[in-house]
C-alpha cells in the first residue's frame, strides 16, 4: 500500500465518526487558537513598542542624574545636572548634532473657568527637533524668548483640545500659576509612549520655566531635569553615550558612574521587547496545556477505535496485512486527525484575533512562522499520542482478533 491509500482509508475512517472525531479535534483546535492568539497579542505588544519609540526620533539619547544617590553625599560641593552640562555636551562632543535641556514641572492651567494640573515643560528651541515634534499651528519659541523669558506657550493637541474645544489656542491667553501666558502654536499630535501621553503636554521657554515658575535659585546655575540630544546618526549613539558619560564624570566629580545616566530609546526598546518576548513565550506555553490535553484526547479515542476495529484489524492480518501497514494506518489516521484540528485552530485564532483588533484598542500582529509551527506541532502531537495505539493495532494477534466479538 502507498501513501495515498492510507490517507483515503483515514480519512474514511475519520468520516465513518463524524462527531467523535470532531470532539476529539477539539481539544486541539482550542489549543492552536489559544497559542495564536497569545502570540499575536504579544507580537503586536512588540510591534507597538517598537513604533512608540520611534516616534521619538531615531537617535535620541537622554541624559539624568540620580538625584537620591547624589544626595546622599552631604558635601555641598554636589551639583545637580546644570544648563551647563548641557552647553558643554554641544560643544565638546562632536557626535551630538542638537542638545535640547529640560525642565519638567506640573503647575495649574487655567483658561476662563476650565482649571486643571498638567505637565509643563521649559526647554529651548532645539526641543521640537530632538524631540521629533512637528507644529500644526503658530510658532514654536524661538531664542528670542529665551533671552527675555517671554511668557509665551506652545501646547499639546489634547491641551489645546481640553482648554479651547473648537477655538483658534493661537494669540489667546492662559494662565500658568497664576500668571498670564500667550498661546504661539499647537503641535501636532503624536499619541502615547507606553503610559505617557505625548499630547498631553505645555512647552515654555526655559529660563521663564526657572525664574518664573520654579524660582529656585542655585549657586552652580540653572538645575535640570534632563538632557535629551540627537545623535549624528545611528552609529554614533554608543560613542556619543560614552563621551557623554565621561564628560559629565568630569563635571560632576561626587557623582559615581552609577548616578549618572546616559541612555538612548534602542537600549529601552531591547528592554521592552525582551520583557514583551518572555511574556509572550509563557502566555504559549501556558495555551500549550490545551494542545497536551488535546494529544491524550487523540490517543484515548484512537485506542477506543482500535477496541472498535479489532474484528478489522484481524481481518487485515490474515489476509497478509504486516504489522508496519497496520501501524501506519493508524499513526496516519492520528495525525490526520491531530493536524485537521490544528488547522481549524490557526483559523480560529486568526478570526478571533482580528475580531478583537477590530472591536478593541488591541493591538494584535500574526506571524506566518507561528503558524506554520502551530500546524506542525499539532501533527507532531498525533505522531507522538498516536503511537501507542497504533503500535497496540499493530501487535494484534491475527486469530485471537478475529475470534472477538
Amino acid at each position: 500500500m502507498n501513501v495515498r491509500d492510507y490517507l483515503k482509508m483515514s480519512l474514511s475512517s475519520l468520516l465513518s465518526n463524524k462527531i467523535r472525531s470532531s470532539l476529539t479535534m477539539l481539544g486541539i483546535t482550542i489549543g492552536n487558537a489559544s497559542v495564536i492568539g497569545m502570540v499575536a497579542i504579544g507580537q503586536g505588544a512588540q510591534k507597538m513598542a517598537a513604533e512608540q519609540f520611534e516616534s521619538l526620533g531615531p537617535n535620541v539619547i537622554f541624559v539624568s542624574l540620580n538625584y537620591r544617590q547624589v544626595r546622599r553625599n552631604l558635601s555641598p560641593k554636589t551639583k545637580p545636572l546644570l544648563l551647563d552640562d548641557a552647553k558643554a555636551i554641544a560643544k565638546l562632543i562632536p557626535r551630538v548634532t542638537q542638545v535640547s535641556p529640560e525642565i519638567h514641572l506640573r503647575n495649574l492651567i487655567a483658561y476662563r473657568n476650565n482649571i486643571f494640573n498638567n505637565a509643563i515643560i521649559g526647554s529651548t528651541p532645539e526641543y521640537l527637533a530632538v524631540r521629533n515634534y512637528q507644529l500644526d499651528q503658530g510658532r514654536f519659541i524661538n531664542n528670542i524668548d529665551l533671552r527675555k523669558g517671554n511668557r509665551v506657550a506652545v501646547l499639546g493637541t489634547e491641551v489645546a483640545q481640553r482648554l479651547f474645544s473648537q477655538q483658534d489656542p493661537v494669540g489667546q491667553q492662559i494662565r500658568i500659576k497664576n500668571l498670564n501666558f500667550e498661546i504661539i502654536g499647537v503641535l501636532a499630535a503624536k499619541g502615547s509612549l507606553f503610559d505617557s501621553n505625548q499630547d498631553n503636554t505645555v512647552i515654555i521657554p526655559l529660563t521663564t520655566a526657572e525664574h518664573q515658575l520654579r524660582g529656585n535659585t542655585s549657586p552652580h546655575g540653572i538645575p535640570l531635569t534632563l538632557i535629551a540630544l540627537l545623535a549624528q546618526n545611528q552609529d554614533s549613539v554608543s560613542v556619543a553615550q560614552f563621551q557623554i558619560k565621561n564628560l559629565i564624570s568630569l563635571r560632576h566629580p561626587f557623582a559615581t558612574k552609577d548616578d549618572i545616566n546616559v541612555y538612548s530609546q534602542n537600549v529601552v526598546l531591547e528592554t521592552a521587547s525582551k520583557t514583551n518576548a518572555g511574556l509572550t513565550r509563557m502566555l504559549a506555553a501556558i495555551a500549550s496545556i490545551s494542545l497536551l490535553v488535546g494529544g491524550i484526547g487523540v490517543m484515548n479515542i484512537m485506542l477506543v477505535s482500535v477496541a472498535e476495529r479489532t474484528q478489522e484489524i484481524g481481518l487485515r492480518k490474515a489476509l497478509g496485512a504486516k504489522e508496519k501497514d497496520i501501524l501506519a494506518q493508524f499513526l496516519i489516521e492520528a495525525i490526520m486527525l491531530a493536524t485537521l484540528g490544528g488547522v481549524s485552530g490557526v483559523g480560529l485564532g486568526i478570526g478571533g484575533t482580528v475580531v478583537a483588533s477590530a472591536v478593541s484598542s488591541l493591538t494584535t500582529s500574526i506571524s506566518p512562522v507561528s503558524i506554520i509551527v502551530a500546524i506542525t506541532v499539532s501533527g507532531g502531537i498525533g505522531l507522538l499520542f498516536g503511537v501507542f495505539p497504533a503500535k497496540q493495532a499493530a501487535q494484534l494477534d491475527p486469530i485471537v482478533a478475529l475470534r472477538s466479538s
